[in-house]
Protein backbone atom coordinates (compact mmCIF):
# COMPACT_ATOMS: atom_id res chain seq x y z
CA UNK A 1 0.00 0.00 0.00
CA UNK A 2 1.62 3.29 -0.87
CA UNK A 3 1.85 6.63 0.89
CA UNK A 4 -2.09 7.77 2.17
CA UNK A 5 -3.37 10.64 3.09
CA UNK A 6 -6.21 10.58 6.17
CA UNK A 7 -8.10 14.14 7.06
CA UNK A 8 -8.71 14.23 10.91
CA UNK A 9 -11.68 16.74 11.34
CA UNK A 10 -11.81 17.04 15.42
CA UNK A 11 -12.04 20.19 17.61
CA UNK A 12 -10.34 18.40 20.62
CA UNK A 13 -6.33 18.87 20.49
CA UNK A 14 -5.66 15.35 22.86
CA UNK A 15 -7.79 13.45 20.04
CA UNK A 16 -5.38 15.19 17.38
CA UNK A 17 -2.17 14.00 19.50
CA UNK A 18 -4.15 10.66 20.09
CA UNK A 19 -4.54 9.67 16.40
CA UNK A 20 -1.71 10.89 14.79
CA UNK A 21 0.40 8.55 17.89
CA UNK A 22 -1.44 5.39 16.69
CA UNK A 23 -0.96 6.59 12.92
CA UNK A 24 2.75 6.23 13.96
CA UNK A 25 2.33 2.64 15.46
CA UNK A 26 0.19 1.32 12.22
CA UNK A 27 1.61 -1.67 10.62
CA UNK A 28 0.88 -0.89 7.50
CA UNK A 29 1.83 2.93 5.50
CA UNK A 30 3.08 5.28 4.88
CA UNK A 31 0.60 7.48 6.30
CA UNK A 32 0.08 11.37 6.39
CA UNK A 33 -2.47 12.71 9.06
CA UNK A 34 -3.64 16.04 8.22
CA UNK A 35 -6.28 17.87 10.40
CA UNK A 36 -8.67 20.52 10.82
CA UNK A 37 -10.42 21.92 13.97
CA UNK A 38 -13.61 23.25 12.88
CA UNK A 39 -16.62 22.66 10.32
CA UNK A 40 -15.21 25.55 7.82
CA UNK A 41 -11.88 24.14 7.92
CA UNK A 42 -13.07 20.67 7.45
CA UNK A 43 -14.95 20.96 4.48
CA UNK A 44 -12.90 22.84 2.70
CA UNK A 45 -10.60 20.02 3.07
CA UNK A 46 -12.77 17.00 2.36
CA UNK A 47 -13.71 18.52 -0.71
CA UNK A 48 -10.47 18.91 -2.07
CA UNK A 49 -10.14 15.49 -2.79
CA UNK A 50 -6.50 14.69 -1.45
CA UNK A 51 -7.06 12.08 1.40
CA UNK A 52 -7.98 8.53 1.59
CA UNK A 53 -10.12 8.42 4.10
CA UNK A 54 -11.42 10.82 6.68
CA UNK A 55 -11.85 10.59 10.30
CA UNK A 56 -14.86 13.27 11.40
CA UNK A 57 -15.66 13.94 15.00
CA UNK A 58 -19.28 14.03 16.26
CA UNK A 59 -19.34 16.99 17.76
CA UNK A 60 -18.11 20.36 16.20
CA UNK A 61 -18.48 23.19 18.61
CA UNK A 62 -21.82 23.97 18.06
CA UNK A 63 -22.64 22.36 14.93
CA UNK A 64 -22.03 18.39 14.76
CA UNK A 65 -20.24 16.24 12.00
CA UNK A 66 -23.23 14.19 10.37
CA UNK A 67 -24.58 18.25 9.09
CA UNK A 68 -20.82 18.11 7.41
CA UNK A 69 -21.10 14.51 6.14
CA UNK A 70 -24.47 15.23 4.71
CA UNK A 71 -23.15 18.48 3.29
CA UNK A 72 -20.15 16.98 1.49
CA UNK A 73 -21.89 13.99 0.53
CA UNK A 74 -24.41 16.71 -1.32
CA UNK A 75 -21.51 18.66 -3.26
CA UNK A 76 -20.29 15.30 -4.44
CA UNK A 77 -17.85 13.85 -2.12
CA UNK A 78 -16.78 10.65 -2.38
CA UNK A 79 -14.13 10.12 0.31
CA UNK A 80 -14.84 7.36 3.06
CA UNK A 81 -15.62 8.77 6.08
CA UNK A 82 -15.30 7.42 9.45
CA UNK A 83 -17.27 8.34 12.63
CA UNK A 84 -15.39 9.30 15.77
CA UNK A 85 -18.05 9.69 18.89
CA UNK A 86 -18.44 8.72 22.46
CA UNK A 87 -21.62 7.60 21.63
CA UNK A 88 -22.09 4.11 21.81
CA UNK A 89 -26.15 4.21 20.78
CA UNK A 90 -27.88 2.32 17.98
CA UNK A 91 -29.47 5.62 17.27
CA UNK A 92 -26.58 7.51 16.37
CA UNK A 93 -25.37 3.96 14.68
CA UNK A 94 -28.02 4.50 12.20
CA UNK A 95 -27.84 8.18 11.64
CA UNK A 96 -24.25 7.61 11.20
CA UNK A 97 -25.04 5.42 8.12
CA UNK A 98 -27.99 6.87 6.48
CA UNK A 99 -25.53 10.19 6.34
CA UNK A 100 -23.22 8.00 4.45
CA UNK A 101 -20.80 7.00 6.85
CA UNK A 102 -18.56 3.44 6.32
CA UNK A 103 -17.78 2.93 9.84
CA UNK A 104 -17.94 4.63 13.28
CA UNK A 105 -15.34 4.09 16.61
CA UNK A 106 -15.88 4.58 19.85
CA UNK A 107 -13.48 7.03 21.23
CA UNK A 108 -12.53 5.73 24.37
CA UNK A 109 -12.25 2.36 22.76
CA UNK A 110 -9.85 3.38 20.27
CA UNK A 111 -6.34 1.66 19.80
CA UNK A 112 -3.64 1.38 16.97
CA UNK A 113 -5.11 -1.89 15.80
CA UNK A 114 -9.02 -1.01 15.87
CA UNK A 115 -8.44 2.55 14.12
CA UNK A 116 -5.89 0.55 11.57
CA UNK A 117 -8.20 -2.12 10.70
CA UNK A 118 -11.37 0.73 10.05
CA UNK A 119 -9.27 2.90 7.82
CA UNK A 120 -8.08 0.06 5.95
CA UNK A 121 -11.61 -1.14 5.31
CA UNK A 122 -12.66 2.08 4.84
CA UNK A 123 -10.11 2.57 2.17
CA UNK A 124 -11.09 -0.48 0.68
CA UNK A 125 -14.85 -0.08 0.22
CA UNK A 126 -13.96 3.60 -1.09
CA UNK A 127 -11.44 1.79 -3.58
CA UNK A 128 -14.30 -0.86 -4.51
CA UNK A 129 -17.43 2.03 -5.06
CA UNK A 130 -15.32 3.76 -7.10
CA UNK A 131 -14.53 1.05 -9.44
CA UNK A 132 -18.94 0.52 -9.38
CA UNK A 133 -19.12 4.38 -10.15
CA UNK A 134 -16.71 4.07 -13.03
CA UNK A 135 -18.87 0.79 -14.32
CA UNK A 136 -22.16 3.34 -13.94
CA UNK A 137 -20.91 5.99 -15.65
CA UNK A 138 -18.41 5.38 -18.48
CA UNK A 139 -18.09 2.71 -21.64
CA UNK A 140 -16.92 -0.47 -21.30
CA UNK A 141 -15.31 -0.08 -24.87
CA UNK A 142 -13.92 3.17 -24.91
CA UNK A 143 -13.43 4.40 -21.51
CA UNK A 144 -15.63 7.63 -22.19
CA UNK A 145 -18.97 8.53 -20.39
CA UNK A 146 -21.38 6.81 -20.91
CA UNK A 147 -24.64 8.36 -22.48
CA UNK A 148 -26.50 8.27 -18.67
CA UNK A 149 -23.81 10.14 -17.27
CA UNK A 150 -23.83 12.70 -20.70
CA UNK A 151 -27.32 13.37 -20.10
CA UNK A 152 -26.29 14.19 -16.16
CA UNK A 153 -23.69 16.76 -17.12
CA UNK A 154 -25.94 18.47 -20.09
CA UNK A 155 -28.14 19.52 -17.72
CA UNK A 156 -25.95 20.59 -14.80
CA UNK A 157 -23.99 22.83 -17.82
CA UNK A 158 -27.41 24.25 -18.69
CA UNK A 159 -27.76 25.31 -15.47
CA UNK A 160 -24.94 26.47 -14.84
CA UNK A 161 -25.37 28.75 -18.62
CA UNK A 162 -28.73 29.64 -17.55
CA UNK A 163 -27.53 31.15 -14.13
CA UNK A 164 -23.95 32.49 -14.96
CA UNK A 165 -25.04 33.79 -18.69
CA UNK A 166 -21.92 31.72 -20.34
CA UNK A 167 -22.20 29.94 -23.33
CA UNK A 168 -21.32 26.30 -24.03
CA UNK A 169 -21.24 24.31 -26.99
CA UNK A 170 -22.17 20.75 -27.79
CA UNK A 171 -21.04 18.66 -30.53
CA UNK A 172 -22.58 15.75 -31.67
CA UNK A 173 -20.09 13.38 -34.03
CA UNK A 174 -20.34 10.48 -36.10
CA UNK A 175 -17.90 8.29 -37.70
CA UNK A 176 -18.10 7.92 -41.20
CA UNK A 177 -19.05 4.75 -43.38
CA UNK A 178 -18.87 2.96 -39.85
CA UNK A 179 -21.32 0.11 -41.23
CA UNK A 180 -19.04 -0.45 -44.00
CA UNK A 181 -16.05 -1.34 -41.56
CA UNK A 182 -17.67 -3.46 -39.46
CA UNK A 183 -19.03 -5.67 -43.34
CA UNK A 184 -15.66 -5.25 -44.37
CA UNK A 185 -13.11 -6.00 -41.72
CA UNK A 186 -15.36 -7.62 -38.77
CA UNK A 187 -17.16 -6.05 -35.48
CA UNK A 188 -13.20 -6.30 -34.04
CA UNK A 189 -11.88 -4.00 -36.23
CA UNK A 190 -14.99 -1.88 -35.82
CA UNK A 191 -14.48 -1.97 -32.24
CA UNK A 192 -10.44 -1.05 -32.51
CA UNK A 193 -11.72 1.82 -34.55
CA UNK A 194 -14.39 3.24 -31.96
CA UNK A 195 -11.53 2.79 -29.63
CA UNK A 196 -9.10 5.37 -31.81
CA UNK A 197 -11.55 7.67 -32.61
CA UNK A 198 -12.61 7.78 -28.63
CA UNK A 199 -8.63 8.27 -27.98
CA UNK A 200 -8.22 10.78 -30.72
CA UNK A 201 -10.88 12.98 -29.23
CA UNK A 202 -10.36 12.48 -25.95
CA UNK A 203 -6.59 13.31 -26.38
CA UNK A 204 -7.22 16.29 -28.04
CA UNK A 205 -9.79 18.11 -25.96
CA UNK A 206 -9.28 19.96 -22.90
CA UNK A 207 -9.78 18.91 -19.59
CA UNK A 208 -12.53 20.92 -18.79
CA UNK A 209 -14.28 19.54 -21.91
CA UNK A 210 -16.59 16.27 -21.38
CA UNK A 211 -16.39 13.25 -24.07
CA UNK A 212 -19.21 10.56 -24.35
CA UNK A 213 -20.16 7.81 -26.16
CA UNK A 214 -23.52 8.71 -27.20
CA UNK A 215 -24.60 5.40 -28.96
CA UNK A 216 -22.67 3.11 -31.58
CA UNK A 217 -20.69 5.13 -33.59
CA UNK A 218 -21.88 8.32 -32.54
CA UNK A 219 -19.98 10.77 -30.06
CA UNK A 220 -21.36 13.61 -28.07
CA UNK A 221 -18.92 16.16 -26.98
CA UNK A 222 -19.47 19.38 -24.18
CA UNK A 223 -17.30 22.12 -24.87
CA UNK A 224 -17.62 24.74 -21.68
CA UNK A 225 -17.06 28.44 -22.36
CA UNK A 226 -16.78 27.94 -26.01
CA UNK A 227 -18.00 29.66 -28.96
CA UNK A 228 -19.72 27.67 -31.79
CA UNK A 229 -16.89 28.93 -33.76
CA UNK A 230 -14.32 28.09 -31.76
CA UNK A 231 -15.98 24.60 -31.51
CA UNK A 232 -15.70 24.05 -34.97
CA UNK A 233 -12.22 24.90 -35.40
CA UNK A 234 -11.21 22.51 -32.43
CA UNK A 235 -13.16 19.47 -34.60
CA UNK A 236 -11.67 20.50 -37.60
CA UNK A 237 -8.11 20.55 -36.13
CA UNK A 238 -8.63 17.04 -34.38
CA UNK A 239 -10.58 15.71 -37.59
CA UNK A 240 -7.28 16.63 -39.61
CA UNK A 241 -5.20 14.93 -37.29
CA UNK A 242 -7.03 11.85 -36.97
CA UNK A 243 -6.52 11.97 -41.19
CA UNK A 244 -2.71 12.43 -40.66
CA UNK A 245 -2.99 9.31 -37.89
CA UNK A 246 -4.97 6.40 -39.82
CA UNK A 247 -6.34 3.43 -37.56
CA UNK A 248 -3.75 0.79 -37.61
CA UNK A 249 -5.35 -3.18 -36.61
CA UNK A 250 -3.62 -6.14 -36.24
CA UNK A 251 -4.46 -8.40 -38.60
CA UNK A 252 -5.37 -5.75 -41.34
CA UNK A 253 -2.64 -5.18 -43.98
CA UNK A 254 -3.43 -1.65 -44.70
CA UNK A 255 -3.85 0.85 -42.32
CA UNK A 256 -7.58 2.18 -41.69
CA UNK A 257 -8.45 5.82 -42.78
CA UNK A 258 -10.86 6.91 -40.99
CA UNK A 259 -12.93 10.33 -41.02
CA UNK A 260 -16.12 11.96 -38.94
CA UNK A 261 -18.63 14.07 -39.50
CA UNK A 262 -19.98 16.43 -36.99
CA UNK A 263 -22.60 19.62 -36.20
CA UNK A 264 -22.19 22.08 -33.57
CA UNK A 265 -24.89 23.98 -31.28
CA UNK A 266 -24.44 26.64 -29.05
CA UNK A 267 -26.65 27.65 -25.86
CA UNK A 268 -28.05 29.98 -25.23
CA UNK A 269 -27.64 30.54 -29.36
CA UNK A 270 -29.13 27.82 -30.80
CA UNK A 271 -31.44 25.95 -28.24
CA UNK A 272 -33.34 27.16 -24.83
CA UNK A 273 -33.01 23.52 -23.15
CA UNK A 274 -31.06 20.59 -23.44
CA UNK A 275 -33.53 18.32 -25.31
CA UNK A 276 -33.57 21.16 -28.42
CA UNK A 277 -29.80 21.75 -28.05
CA UNK A 278 -29.46 18.39 -28.91
CA UNK A 279 -31.44 18.45 -31.43
CA UNK A 280 -29.99 21.37 -32.85
CA UNK A 281 -26.16 19.80 -32.89
CA UNK A 282 -28.37 16.53 -34.80
CA UNK A 283 -29.60 18.31 -37.82
CA UNK A 284 -26.29 19.73 -38.10
CA UNK A 285 -24.80 17.07 -38.35
CA UNK A 286 -27.31 15.33 -40.42
CA UNK A 287 -26.27 18.07 -42.68
CA UNK A 288 -22.39 17.08 -42.51
CA UNK A 289 -23.34 13.77 -43.41
CA UNK A 290 -26.15 14.86 -46.49
CA UNK A 291 -23.36 17.31 -47.56
CA UNK A 292 -20.43 14.88 -48.27
CA UNK A 293 -18.90 13.47 -45.08
CA UNK A 294 -15.53 14.29 -43.10
CA UNK A 295 -17.31 18.12 -42.23
CA UNK A 296 -17.94 19.93 -39.48
CA UNK A 297 -20.79 22.26 -39.50
CA UNK A 298 -22.81 24.88 -37.16
CA UNK A 299 -25.75 24.87 -36.38
CA UNK A 300 -25.69 28.43 -36.83
CA UNK A 301 -24.15 28.34 -40.37
CA UNK A 302 -25.79 25.57 -41.81
CA UNK A 303 -22.39 24.72 -43.35
CA UNK A 304 -18.68 23.96 -42.55
CA UNK A 305 -15.25 23.32 -44.03
CA UNK A 306 -14.02 19.84 -45.09
CA UNK A 307 -11.54 18.83 -42.85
Amino acid sequence: MGHRRILLIDDDRLQHRLVQGFITRFRTGPWECDGAKDFATGMEKLLSGKHSVCLLDYRLGDLDGLKLLREARAAGCVVPVIFLTADESTEFEDAAMDAGAVDYLVKGEINPRSLERSIRYAVKLGEAMERLNQLATRDSLTGLFNRRDFERVLAEEWQRSVRFGRPFVLVMADIDHFKRINDQHGHPVGDAVLKHVASMLSGQLRAVDRVARYGGEEFAIIMVETTCKQAVERMQRIAALLAEIPCNVPGVAEPLAVTFSAGCAELPGHASDPAALIAAADKALYGAKAAGRNLIISASLGRGASA
